[in-house]
């Protein structure tokens, strides 16, 4: 006589809309009415809602928006909970899946359209970073909010030696100032520096992307410091989406036709640091020039053109670190002559 096997309890579905001080959850559980409550965004908060989560005796998919620290720790601990599995979207994809839901914008909307996406949508983990990674991103976002307040200090700086009446006082502290970012930004460098070191997978990186023309060790720590953060397992294409340097299109019948634009609806920090490359590359790289002057012919913005040597930039990021080998130009556009090989030619 065979033996009946128990079956596996339903899985519950759970969205947690992310504040910096509260967590509003939703959850939706077979034959049960949907259940809402709300925790406090802290390390007390989380470990309430694991145990709430746990009386519930089922697996459990959680989903929710990324929003930088206030959303990190929650995914961290989260992540390593026995049978919870956790999914951390971009809020311009769950923002688009609540358009086709409700149009209502509360807290408590926003965590019962999360739990509907965990119910309804393609169910993808999050991969789990390392220490080093998670510690590499910080400080690298650190040092980027860091460049930013020194460009204030130089700005702020010029203005008052341009001014005949400013104190000198004022001088003397804005320089104080200037020097004392200066060499906080040089710390937190090596900082960085040590990190990627101390890591093989790290050290190879970034080995890699200096390799490539247009980025030097600084531009190398930051887009590095984005990219350690995304699963193996993602495409090329889930990249570019990821950094927002995918092209939008607006065409619908014979009278709408609006120039192409980024979506913009990805990581802002990664396409900051992939800018400033972009531009020595389209200057300075044979290949990258040659693809960037191609699309100025047809008839494409320079920022436009920028953007697609940007874009060309991540492919070409993607390649060498599937690869292990530096950046070839050749491969990336096998098609295109550059201006040194038409003279010889």
């Amino acid at each position: 006589m065979n033996k009946l096997v128990p079956a596996s309890p339903p899985t519950v579905f759970c969205g947690i809309d992310v504040s910096a001080r509260s967590l509003s959850v939703a959850l939706i559980a077979p034959d049960h009415p949907v259940c809402q409550r709300a925790f406090a965004n802290s390390a007390s908060g989380h470990r309430e809602l694991l145990v709430w989560l746990g009386r519930w005796n089922a697996p459990v998919r959680v989903s929710l928006e990324a929003t930088g620290i206030y959303s990190l720790d929650l995914a961290l601990a989260l992540d390593a909970q026995v049978g919870v599995e956790v999914a951390v979207l971009n809020p311009k994809l769950a923002n688009r899946f609540a358009q086709t839901l409700c149009r209502s914008r509360t807290d408590a909307a926003a965590a019962l359209v999360l739990a509907e996406y965990s119910q309804r949508m393609p169910f993808t983990p999050w991969q789990r970073p390392g220490i080093a990674e998670l510690g590499l991103r910080t400080i690298s976002r650190h040092i980027a909010s860091m460049v930013v307040d020194l460009a204030e200090v130089k700005n702020r700086l010029h203005a008052a030696q341009s001014a005949s009446t400013t104190p000198r006082a004022v001088l003397t502290d804005l320089k104080q100032a200037q020097a004392a970012l200066q060499r906080r930004l040089a710390k937190m460098r090596r900082e960085a520096m040590k990190l990627v070191q101390a890591e093989a997978r790290l050290r190879q990186r970034f080995a890699l992307l200096v390799s490539i023309p247009g980025i030097a060790e600084i531009s190398a720590l930051q887009i590095l410091s984005e990219l350690v953060l995304l699963s193996p397992a993602t495409t090329v294409r889930q990249w570019v989406a990821y950094s927002g340097l995918d092209p939008e299109h607006h065409v619908s019948g014979s009278s709408v036709h609006k120039p192409s634009r980024i979506s913009r609806a990805g990581n802002r920090h990664l396409r900051r640091a992939l800018y400033m490359p972009a531009l020595s590359a389209a200057r300075y790289d044979p290949h990258l020039r040659a693809f960037y002057l191609a699309l100025r012919q047809r008839h494409k913005t320079a920022l436009q053109a920028l953007m697609a040597v940007a874009r060309k930039l991540l492919h070409a990021i993607y390649g060498i670190f599937k690869s292990g080998t530096p950046f070839d130009g050749c491969r990336l556009f096998p098609n295109i002559r550059t201006e040194v090989e038409s003279i010889a030619g």
